[in-house]
């Protein structure tokens, strides 16, 4: 039987995890070059990234890279075939990769559409051993190549795109480049949202705290960034809004709502501790955020629109608030 590329337990301490050619998302552009490769090589002991670097294991754009390169959109990073020690692999339990497998809304030759749910990390690093992407590689031994298409923070819930093929994954990075996909998500804000349809346009700066926390603020010489919003529904002070997402910020629906004076409910670092002690009582028990659908191109010239239902727990919230008449 074939082994796959992906698959790493503590059974296979001692085989190498092939090459692979990793291409740059928006999500991850501005990102130091070490700290992507901890994040892509999860376990991985730190000197031994620094020294696939510093020895030119590491490729960037086929050529040799610094551990402080900033990497940008549509770079091509060359990652080794690291070896890893027994004590720095994670193996899934079979909860989370029976958890992980049931989430998967879609299955097509070239990607698998995640449902995911609040609270997992797209990948492992800062303190998170295991993310949904290690956790589908093990619970799917089979597949010769599984690749994060683009990311989702962990409190968001929604959709998630998984390469299966490097040719896809080469073309999705592409249109998101080019800013030719569509992202939509659906929120609860603080308030009755005043501004109808509304386009949002801030610079936003990523500050990172100790620790590897990032904080993200409105800053004059900070990165471009736009998402338009259109209210869904009202109810007693609260709105359910839809939107847009036309930069892939970090945070960057939540810092512009919370810039409008219309913080997310459930957002613990830019959001009103009144506010969502009120939707505590509605059981809110996390960011109302949720990515509810994804378009783009693929084959070329064939539009392509995937989506994921609200969750219960956020259905249930808005059960229970009193809707009010539109203005």
């Amino acid at each position: 039987m074939k082994k796959s590329t992906n698959q790493r337990t503590p059974d296979a301490q001692s085989e190498p995890v092939k090459v692979r050619f990793v291409t740059v998302s928006e999500d991850d552009a501005g990102r130091r070059l070490d700290n992507y490769l901890l994040m892509q090589a999860a376990g991985v002991p730190r000197p031994r990234v620094y020294r696939a670097i510093r020895g030119g294991e590491v490729r960037v754009n086929k050529g040799r890279s610094t551990p402080g390169y900033r990497l940008a959109c549509g770079d091509v990073v060359r990652i080794p075939p690291f070896r890893m020690a027994a004590k720095s692999v994670a193996a899934a339990s079979g909860d989370s990769q029976s958890t992980i497998s049931r989430t998967i809304v879609e299955r097509h030759k070239a990607y698998y559409v995640i449902n995911k749910p609040s609270g997992w990390a797209v990948h492992g690093g800062s303190g998170v051993s295991l993310g949904v992407i290690e956790t589908l590689r093990q619970a799917l031994p089979h597949e010769p190549y599984l690749e994060l298409a683009h990311r989702l923070d962990r409190e968001t819930s929604g959709c998630l795109v998984i390469a299966r093929k490097r040719s896809f994954l080469r073309e999705l990075h592409r249109q998101i480049r080019e800013h030719e996909v569509g992202k939509t998500y659906l929120l609860l804000v603080r308030g009755h949202w005043d501004y109808g349809r509304y386009r949002c346009e801030l610079h936003l700066h990523t500050h990172h705290r100790q620790g590897g926390e990032r904080y993200v603020q409105v800053a004059a010489d900070g990165k471009y960034c736009r998402t338009d919003f259109r209210p869904v529904e009202f109810y007693s002070g609260a709105t359910l809004l839809e939107a847009q997402l036309h930069t892939g910020r970090t945070h960057q629906i939540r810092v512009h709502c919370a810039q409008l004076g219309h913080p997310i409910a459930g957002d613990e670092r830019y959001g009103d501790d009144e506010f969502n002690k009120a939707m505590q009582r509605h059981r809110l028990q996390r960011l109302f955020l949720h990515a509810s659908s994804f378009t783009f191109e693929y084959p070329e010239g064939n539009p392509c629109q995937i989506s994921a239902p609200l969750p219960d727990d956020l259905a249930s919230v808005l059960g229970g608030l009193h809707t009010k008449r539109r203005k």
